[in-house]
């Protein structure tokens, strides 16, 4: 379900909470359109904290730290990533409202990013929206072999950290599958998010900078007791 807000009044940080609440998010036609519609899948990808599979390889990278990952502290850097083309991706849909927006959702507190650096370059990353114990992650991005897939891994450990009980992907791709993110209904989608919105949740329950040792063992002990 879509709505197009082009004849609306501008859209606050507040309203777009207010959507996200309701299970619903914005995205923009191009770059280059500086409207927005209103999304609302009658089916919606789930990342199941308690069931997140990690690669054998991908494991390995992260014990070995071959990347320095870094919290909320250059979300401009980040957008920009998640703006350029991808190879599954060769226009963006982040325009100049989505930059205002969930750029002051950032500073308020409620818009985090996952950083992937390397020798002081930003290599990689994710951003989304923290709701009580609800996560929606927005968009992500990779210059380098792996850097994504680096920020994930360490956002699902955050958020098991920090005792979130939603992680919300918006879609199903082929990259988030291999990870164990599902379709769910809506009206299932409707009841998770309620749960997770009565929940508290802390994004910052970890250090601003974990190793990747610290992020495989929290997802271990979760594994441990599934």
């Amino acid at each position: 379900m879509a709505a197009n807000t082009s004849d609306q009044l501008v859209i606050t940080p507040q309203v777009l909470l207010k959507a996200y609440a309701c299970g619903i998010f914005p995205m923009a036609e191009s770059a280059e359109d500086p409207n927005l519609f209103w999304i609302e899948p009658e089916h919606r990808g789930v990342l199941p904290l308690d069931a997140f599979h990690l690669p054998k390889r991908l494991r390995r990278t992260v014990r070995q730290d071959v990347f320095e990952v870094r919290i909320d502290t250059d979300f401009q850097q980040v957008i920009d990533g998640c703006a350029e083309p991808q190879d599954d991706r060769k226009k963006t849909w982040i325009n100049s409202e989505i930059r205002r927006l969930y750029g002051a959702l950032f500073d308020m507190g409620h818009c985090h990013t996952v950083e992937v650096w390397r020798e002081g370059q930003l290599v990689g990353g994710l951003y989304g929206v923290s709701l009580g114990a609800a996560f929606f992650g927005e968009s992500m991005f990779s210059r380098e072999r792996d850097a994504s897939k680096v920020a994930l891994v360490h956002l699902v450990a955050r958020l098991i950290a920090g005792h979130y009980t939603l992680l919300d992907t918006q879609f199903v791709t082929g990259h988030l599958s291999q990870f164990g993110t599902r379709e769910v209904p809506k009206a299932r989608y409707d009841r998770m998010l309620e749960s997770a919105l009565h929940r508290h949740a802390d994004f910052l329950a970890l250090p601003d900078r974990v190793s990747g040792e610290k992020a495989l063992s929290v997802l271990d002990a979760t594994a441990r007791h599934a």
